[in-house]
């Protein structure tokens, strides 16, 4: 076989008596999912050429050549109308080889210097750059509709659980709040991963580097790469900083699925908390009357998913000896899969907080519910001079005593809660109140409504840096 890009050819022809089968073409090659690399393939091989061009290892005129036929590509790319072939196996031979068709000699050497190997691992990096600063500006969009629902609902009272009973009086602002902060964090985990995804690979090669004169620290400012990778084996092996993001990936989804169950939750007619747009909603094929929290509950979903692939990656990479091996190839469906889903899941679900009503007066009923305000009536009575300890106990015996009368501690008379505790006086009723016990809790980190308002132009700070 001559030619060393025919239909039917590998870059390697030459060293096999016979062509691989086409049950072995399928199941090694990745070009029908690694394609979406291609941008990225084409902009570090345009670097990788300005490099080599500059170092004098391929001419200025082959350059030109290269840098035309790769805008060819592109258009092509753009316009739907390249042609993916299997036999080429991936992104990079297949792009290769329509550059040589264009271009001839220049697009062959186009590859001086370089392996597939630190080739794969650039277009990578390039590509979990770019969705990590996608999915940054996407949590910044999403904290933003929630921090504009909690500014409606600074003062909104529910019940705050833990175990999932009444424990005290919050507001809604202050809960929405809540997972401000939790994806606040998550992007600064994204921001931090993108420090060390960042690094070029490209001039390491297979596996060794390289005999050419080549600078790699120019193609990485060409790139935007903040450094090199300084070992060439660690450079064209490990996906550490794949799994790494996928890791941030799946605890910010596991903050999704938190706020899902929530929703889901809330939804409920039992109850009733908030409602949700019906965009984001189904119905039943049986029931006329149902209205399905769809979206949350297939975030929910979807965060096993992201999880899966977690495990995937940590299981790719645990046995494998030093330095390139194929099953690397198997990293990028999940990785690919795992920024699609992450995306997708930030998209809808800023749009969905937009859309969520607020029914206030079923939260308010709620926190009536469950004796919200004892921690208040502990606090009262220690501010007292009572000990705290035996405050607690003389309020859990005012709890039991209204559990028999199936009244709350505000419906109490005076003289009943002085049967608890001589210290109790009348001014014991505005502690109790919902109002005043939200209110009461008026420091840095807390519910009561001027904290949720000082919190929420923190956030918006922030948001505008």
């Amino acid at each position: 076989m001559t030619e060393q890009f025919s239909k039917k050819a590998e870059a390697w022809s030459a060293r096999f008596s016979e062509p691989v089968s086409d049950l072995v073409k399928r199941y090694t090659a990745s070009v029908f999912f690694d394609k979406r690399l291609a941008q990225y393939d084409i902009q570090g091989s345009l670097a990788h050429a300005e490099m080599l061009a500059a170092q004098g290892i391929i001419s200025a005129a082959d350059r030109a050549e290269i840098e035309r036929g790769m805008a060819q590509i592109r258009s092509e790319i753009e316009a739907g109308t390249f042609e993916w072939l299997l036999d080429l196996e991936d992104v990079h031979l297949n792009i290769e080889k329509r550059l040589t068709e264009l271009v001839g000699d220049a697009g062959k050497r186009l590859h001086t210097g370089r392996s597939r190997n630190d080739q794969v691992a650039t277009d990578i990096r390039l590509y979990v750059r770019a969705a990590i600063d996608d999915i940054v500006a996407l949590l910044q969009s999403l904290r933003g509709a929630l921090t504009d629902l909690a500014e409606r609902h600074h003062d909104t009272i529910m019940p705050g659980f833990t175990h999932l009973q009444v424990a005290q009086p919050i507001t809604f602002g202050h809960h929405m709040l809540a997972y401000v902060e939790m994806f606040g964090r998550d992007a600064e985990r994204m921001l931090d991963a993108r420090r060390r995804v960042n690094r070029l690979p490209l001039g390491a090669a297979a596996l060794a580097g390289t005999t050419f004169p080549i600078d790699r620290l120019r193609v990485a400012k060409t790139l935007g790469f903040d450094d090199v990778c300084h070992n060439s084996l660690d450079a064209v092996s490990d996906r550490d900083f794949a799994i790494e993001f996928t890791a941030a990936a799946s605890i910010l989804m596991m903050h999704i699925s938190r706020f899902s169950e929530e929703l889901v939750m809330w939804i409920s007619p039992r109850i009733g908390f908030i409602d949700i747009a019906d965009r984001f909603c189904t119905g039943s094929s049986i029931m006329p009357q149902k209205k399905n929290p769809d979206v949350p509950e297939l975030a929910r979903g979807k965060t096993g998913r992201v999880y899966g692939h977690l495990t995937g990656l940590l299981t790719l990479m645990k046995g494998q000896p030093l330095a390139y091996n194929k099953d690397n190839q198997e990293d990028k469906e999940p990785l690919f899969d795992t920024i699609d889903t992450v995306t997708d899941t930030l998209r809808i679900f800023t749009d969905m907080a937009s859309g969520i009503t607020v029914k206030a007066e079923n939260m308010r009923s709620a926190a009536l519910q469950g004796y919200a305000t004892a921690t208040d009536l502990a606090d009262y009575l220690v501010k007292k001079g009572l000990p705290f300890r035996d405050a607690h106990e003389a309020v859990a015996h005012a709890v039991r005593e209204c559990d028999v009368a199936g009244c709350d501690l505000s419906e109490m008379s005076l003289e009943t809660l002085q049967g608890f505790s001589t210290l109790i006086e009348q001014d014991v009723f505005a502690v109790l109140t919902l109002e005043g016990s939200v209110a009461a809790r008026d420091h840095v980190g807390g519910t009561a409504p001027n904290q949720v308002r000082k919190a929420i132009e923190r956030v918006r700070k922030q948001l505008a840096e």
